[in-house]
């Protein structure tokens, strides 16, 4: 039967809204000294238009994750949308900084929609083309930073700063009408049930503690008694959210996924990529910037170095089903994270020309490129099919967590490794090497945790073992099978895939 046009639109509306969300989140860090200069503000105020969207982003993901488990993915994705649209607007309009973060902070339930285009790809898609998608919405958001700052500083630069945030309202109001004409509603119409809003609660006031704690530690002092107090309170109630996940009937994030060495292995990497990521990028796009200690160039010119990022991450992403045949998904990983570590490498060691800056941002994305897909496809493979966005948002929050950790560390280091506080080329040598470090960690990590299992028997019957060899690379990638078969199931792929078959 030939498909309908809205089964034929659902793909590309899916990567469009996945990649309007990374765009949009862009909408902050290249345009910050700017803001301040409108506002009237200092550059650490005008920071939290940044701090306000990661922060949602990361405390909303679990949420959302939850609630597109359910009946209620399609309400949800067109309600974030919504707000989303809403806080362009607040903050193109805005002539406050309370305004401004209030609106960014609207923005930031666009970058925690991935968990539920994910889940709904999982369910509407034939399994290969499911794989496909799920690598690349992992990939595009990262892809569409580095899209979103060259076209945000060319917008700001020639025209305005309020007119970056139009465009982006313009761009959200497209993906919010095609979803309502091409997103379907979940096959399975189950309901989650009640929402555990107390662990939502619980874990939002955690995180914005530990977040603002870290965003804000360069500001305030890493040893003062805001940044500790902060900081200390933040751990104790994501330590208290923890116990009380792993004792309520229906918990926000199901904790006990994650006694899984492959789902504990790939948030402990990503916790480490996203730190190592943010290390690359404010440290590259500063030096870019700075007039003396760096190269003096423009927004838009800093911003054209993260091209080679968005083309090197989407490119990777291409590749990583062929990779896996031949290494196996740990490997890709390693890879990846080894190809961050290139990027600091080559920045620490030579960060005086745009061609290095060029270089490295080339790396980080095959990097992002590589791990950003493979990590969600291993979280997805080794979790029960109806836990998808919940384990997918849990993903989120590890990986925005390092993103606002490498954010604040980034800033931190170069201070610390300047000359009293002054920035000195040396500081970004330094600060570059601590981003190795960060990677290689992730890669080690990787590598011990995402083994696959010992002392399985593989059977030998060639049909059955190329039978369930693919359904290991499905599974690997977050998918179920589409037919079950008991000798499948009982079968161990070969290779170095760490996922099962979640659909039994």
């Amino acid at each position: 039967m030939e498909a309908s046009w809205r089964d034929r639109a659902f793909v590309p509306v899916v990567l469009y809204t996945g990649g309007c969300a990374g765009i949009i989140s862009s909408l902050g860090a290249p345009l910050i000294p700017m803001l301040a200069q409108r506002l009237h503000v200092s550059l650490s105020a005008a920071q939290w238009s940044l701090t306000a969207t990661l922060v949602v982003g990361a405390v909303a993901s679990p949420l959302l994750g939850r609630l597109g488990d359910g009946r209620h993915r399609k309400s949800t994705i067109l309600g974030c949308l919504l707000l989303v649209v809403l806080g362009c607007i607040m903050a193109a309009v805005a002539t406050s900084l309370a305004v401004l973060v209030i609106g960014r902070a609207l923005q930031g339930l666009g970058i925690a929609l991935t968990p539920l285009t994910m889940s709904a790809a999982r369910e509407r898609l034939a399994p290969e083309r499911a794989r496909r998608t799920i690598a690349a919405l992992s990939v595009i958001g990262a892809a569409g930073v580095g899209l979103g700052y060259p076209v945000t500083g060319l917008i700001a630069n020639e025209l305005d700063v309020s007119a970056a945030y139009w465009v982006g309202a313009g761009a959200s109001v497209v993906a919010l009408l095609l979803c309502v004409a091409v997103f379907p509603r979940p096959k399975l119409q189950t309901d989650t049930g009640r929402l555990d809003i107390p662990g939502a609660a619980i874990i939002s006031i955690g995180l914005v503690g530990v977040l603002i704690a870290a965003d804000k530690g360069p500001d305030w002092g890493w040893g003062s008694t805001d940044t500790l107090s902060l900081m200390a309170a933040g751990i104790l109630l994501l330590i208290a959210w923890g116990f009380y996940e792993l004792r309520v009937p229906r918990p926000l994030v199901e904790l006990r996924l994650v006694r899984h060495p492959a789902v504990l292995g790939a948030n402990l990497a990503g916790l480490c990529l996203g730190i190592s990521l943010y290390l690359n990028l404010v440290t590259v796009v500063q030096f870019v910037q700075l007039p003396g200690v760096g190269l003096g160039q423009s927004v838009f010119v800093s911003g054209l170095v993260l091209l080679p990022f968005a083309v090197g991450s989407a490119v990777a992403s291409r590749t990583v089903p062929w990779l896996e045949h031949r290494i196996g998904m740990r490997a890709v990983v390693a890879v990846g994270s080894a190809s961050l570590g290139a990027a600091a490498l080559l920045f620490g060691l030579a960060p005086s020309g745009l061609g290095v800056a060029f270089g490295a941002m080339g790396f980080v994305g095959i990097g992002i490129g590589y791990t950003f897909a493979a990590l969600p496809s291993l979280v997805v493979g080794n979790v029960p099919a109806h836990e998808t966005g919940s384990a997918l948002g849990f993903y989120q929050v590890s990986r925005f967590v390092g993103i606002a950790l490498g954010s604040g560390i980034a800033v931190t280091l170069l201070r610390i490794f300047g000359d009293d506080g002054e920035l000195t080329r040396a500081a970004f040598h330094h600060t570059a090497f601590v981003g190795l470090g960060t990677s290689l960690l992730a890669a080690l990590i990787a590598w011990v945790m995402l083994r696959p299992r010992r002392g399985a028997s593989i059977r030998t019957d060639p049909e059955l073992e190329e039978r369930a060899s693919r359904e290991g690379l499905l599974a690997s990638a977050g998918l179920e099978s589409l037919e079950e078969d008991p000798l499948v199931a009982d079968a161990t792929p070969s290779g170095d895939g760490v996922g099962r078959s979640v659909g039994r």
